[in-house]
């Protein structure tokens, strides 16, 4: 396939999406009247921009703190389960308990926590949702290395360290970064979620702030507007993390080598 169909293709579903979208609020305009086709949307971006951008910011700044410390921890504690099978069996289970505790429960605990400040709040809950997909995929990567190759590094008394270092850790690099993958494109939603649901103010607010706000006064193309920016900054996300992806396994890993 040629390389250019990588990005004319979708490309010219974009524009046919558009188009279509367009069609449909000059069709049905009388029964659409809340659903604004996509010009009033880029004109509501530019027209509120002086809340948008500063909004967009805020809501960027939250994202890549809960994620940073979501991408250290799990790191961290995915080494730690895969290190000693005993670790891993007392552990785990109690990981898995607590992934399972919907984080709407946990806003007013980190609010009590964290004396109700909203920006401390959203960032916890950021990295509450991103942390366990790196968990799930890194130890998963960790402790399913190859035997055989474990048999070889063990027949040169190679140190647990050194297994670690040398195998394990190269081994689970695709399975860490597939779990970034996924916790890049939930980080913004977590923000956004965490502004909405900790009642962030006018002062501190992201997106979820101005979605609140743009939905109390009838303004659609407003909330649109903030859909829009909300999807632009989960794609930047997903393409930084795919770019650092390509950057470290393109040389030897399958699943960033261009087959066709």
């Amino acid at each position: 396939m040629k390389r250019s169909l990588h990005w004319t293709l979708p490309l010219a579903a974009g524009v046919i999406i558009l188009g279509a979208w367009w069609l449909i609020t000059i069709i049905w305009a009388e029964q659409l009247i809340y659903f604004p086709n996509p010009l009033a949307v880029v004109k509501a971006v530019w027209t509120e921009r002086a809340e948008l951008l500063p909004a967009t910011g805020k809501t960027l700044w939250m994202a890549l703190a809960g994620f940073a410390s979501a991408v250290a921890g799990g790191a961290i504690l995915s080494l730690a389960l895969a290190s000693a099978k005993p670790i891993r069996l007392s552990l785990y289970p109690w990981v898995l308990a607590l992934q399972m505790v919907p984080v709407v429960i946990m806003i007013p605990i980190f609010q009590i926590w964290f004396s109700y400040d909203a920006v401390k709040t959203i960032i916890c809950m950021t990295f509450m949702i991103s942390f366990f997909p790196i968990v799930a995929n890194t130890t998963m990567g960790l402790v399913s290395t190859d035997r055989r190759l474990r048999e070889l590094f063990s027949s040169w008394h190679a140190r647990h360290w050194q297994e670690f270092l040398h195998l394990r850790i190269p081994f689970a690099l695709p399975y860490f970064l597939t779990g970034v993958r996924i916790a890049a494109v939930l980080a913004p939603v977590g923000v956004i979620t965490g502004d909405m649901l900790a009642g962030t103010s006018e002062g501190t607010s992201g997106l979820g702030f101005l979605l609140y706000k743009y939905r109390s006064e009838f303004r659609p193309d407003a909330v649109f507007a903030v859909a829009l920016l909300s999807a632009l900054l989960g794609f930047l996300f997903a393409a930084a993390i795919h770019w650092v992806s390509w950057l470290l396994l393109h040389r030897w890993h399958d699943s960033a080598t261009r087959t066709e």
